[in-house]
């Protein structure tokens, strides 16, 4: 059900006349950095019911989402930053009645802050149409997150790993929530099944009751420097976002925080289940069990 169909006499809520418009759907979006977000939130756009969206970039967690974007596109074109934050519907309203509203969250879940915060604060939650949680497999997400992070020379090797643990650690809830999705009305997007399947990105989209308007990858999105590995990459079709930890094989800082990850049970139980693979490879890396033939899933 569209947020228009749900919408009640005496004029739109308070948070449609900031907006500038009525949006047909109202999503939420969570996921860790690295794991094709903003490729997916790009496909997202490109599908909208009416051909028109607003989309609030990497909100900031526990405050009022139109206060605290890091960006803002219209219709998938970046859109000034400085004059959405002094009056949003100035900027957001030229997508007009109906469009898209998709509001994105980076590395936290709604489990860190419920029943006691809300993570859009102020917002009413009911007014959303639904929320979206993206996950990518374990091996190749913390092989892109490390790689990133090389690249920035600020960065120690401590302060680089001492993030990449705490992330691991808010990838593990992100999973659990994966897999209580069913019981909280989530949708799921697998990023690895997102990039190999046409079908899947079709399903998904059904799922979200949004029409199949261009269901291809799109252009690579050049949020936080594009891809870790492929810089010159144009096309997400030239991306080989499915042999990122080959890539980072013999690098000592990988295989450190492998061990680690390998000894937390919480961990490789959810991905046992979910990505069984990478589950395999690190119980190896622990020394309990062989490697799989093929890889990561």
């Amino acid at each position: 059900m569209s947020a228009v169909d749900r919408q009640l006499g005496g004029g739109p809520p308070r948070e449609w006349t900031r907006l500038g418009l009525v949006p047909g759907q109202a999503l939420r979006m969570f996921g860790m950095r690295r794991s094709g977000n903003h490729a997916i939130a790009n496909w997202l756009q490109r599908n909208a019911p009416s051909g028109h969206s607003v989309f609030l970039n990497n909100c900031k967690p526990n405050t009022d989402p139109f206060k605290s974007f890091r960006s803002i596109e219209v219709d998938g074109t970046l859109a000034s930053h400085r004059k959405a934050r002094k009056n949003l519907a100035s900027v957001s309203g030229r997508a007009e009645q109906g469009a898209l509203l998709l509001i994105s969250y980076e590395d936290v879940t709604p489990a860190m802050f419920a029943p006691l915060r809300a993570v859009s604060g102020p917002f009413d939650e009911t007014l959303l149409t639904g929320d979206v949680l993206i996950y990518r497999s374990f091996l190749n997400w913390a092989a892109s997150l490390l790689k990133k992070m090389q690249g920035n020379e600020s960065y120690s090797l401590l302060r680089r790993n001492a993030i990449l643990l705490q992330a691991i650690d808010y990838y593990g809830v992100l999973l659990r929530q994966v897999e209580e999705a069913d019981e909280l009305g989530f949708t799921c997007i697998c990023y690895d099944d997102w990039v190999r399947s046409e079908k899947y990105r079709a399903m998904i989209l059904g799922q979200l009751e949004l029409p199949v308007r261009d269901n291809s990858l799109g252009p690579v999105q050049r949020y936080g420097g594009g891809s870790s590995f492929q810089k010159q990459a144009n096309s997400a079709d030239e991306l080989e976002t499915s042999r990122r930890w080959q890539k980072m094989a013999e690098d000592p800082e990988f295989a450190a925080v492998l061990n680690l990850a390998a000894h937390d049970p919480k961990l490789t139980g959810r991905l046992e289940r979910l990505f069984p693979r990478d589950a395999a490879l690190l119980a190896r890396i622990a020394g309990v069990n062989a490697a799989p033939e093929g890889g990561s899933s």
